[in-house]
């Protein structure tokens, strides 16, 4: 069955790339969607872009996913059935110079916010013994990227914390998976080609062709692509799908 008519979806990190890429794949599929970002002129516009049928009713939370504390009675009262999360990356650089703040800032950022989201809708989820959380995450989780130390690190976190929810959640009809994109063309991918020629001393050109090489596929992936997978997982068919780290990469990963 592939269709999520009558669900409502809470979709992170919405107004761009796979987080927006993702919502326009739920709304095609007829869930109502509900967009949360930072920036309240990028929601509108983003909401615009949604797909919008029969009953449908999509809108948007303005609010920061490290400060949640406001958002969270509006996110608990409105009765999610499909939790997506998905927050940026944290700037590049190697673990070894990293700072406790800075560790502590995004660990915040990400699993700290994962769990208020979780604990907000859970109990909608519990008391219809159906619900779909996907994590958008990273194929470090599976092989660490040079130079991304932080990301590396707490990405790692957010796979173990989707893993443990998975084992105690499956009874209730809750599946818990994350997607893993490989390189994606988004904001985020610019950010990176950037900070390594930074460091490097090389264009931004030759960083891309290198990132390249090690892609089977030997392209980039475009935010949809991500999308698609996530809806996958958002499906009732797929709810035998449970605790699994699911690679979006053109085959670069090399790990099973």
């Amino acid at each position: 069955m592939c269709s999520l008519v009558g669900k409502n979806a809470l979709v992170c990190g919405a107004s761009e790339g796979i987080g927006l890429a993702s919502a326009q794949a739920l709304a095609e599929q007829g869930a109502n969607v509900t967009l949360l970002a930072r920036r309240e002129s990028a929601l509108q516009l983003a909401l615009l872009t949604l797909a919008q049928s029969g009953t449908q009713q999509h809108r948007f939370i303005v609010a920061d996913v490290s400060k949640l504390q406001l958002a969270l009675p509006d996110i608990q009262a409105a009765g999610f059935d499909i939790l997506i999360n998905n927050s940026a990356g944290p700037a590049g650089g190697a673990l070894q110079n990293a700072d406790a703040e800075t560790l502590l800032a995004v660990f915040n950022q990400h699993v700290l916010a994962g769990q208020a989201l979780l604990q907000a809708v859970l109990p909608n989820m519990r008391s219809r013994q159906w619900g779909r959380i996907v994590n958008i995450i990273s194929t470090s989780v599976k092989e660490p990227i040079a130079m991304l130390g932080v990301s590396n690190t707490i990405r790692g976190a957010m796979a173990s914390w989707a893993k443990t929810l998975a084992s105690e959640l499956g009874g209730d009809g809750i599946t818990v998976n994350n997607v893993l994109p490989g390189y994606t063309k988004t904001q985020r991918l610019e950010q990176i080609l950037q900070e390594r020629a930074a460091s490097s001393g090389q264009s931004v050109e030759k960083i891309a062709e290198a990132m390249l090489a090690s892609v089977p596929a030997k392209r980039f992936a475009q935010a949809q692509e991500i999308a698609h997978a996530v809806a996958f997982l958002c499906q009732p068919m797929s709810g035998y799908v449970n605790g699994i780290n699911l690679p979006v990469d053109g085959g670069r990963t090399k790990s099973l």
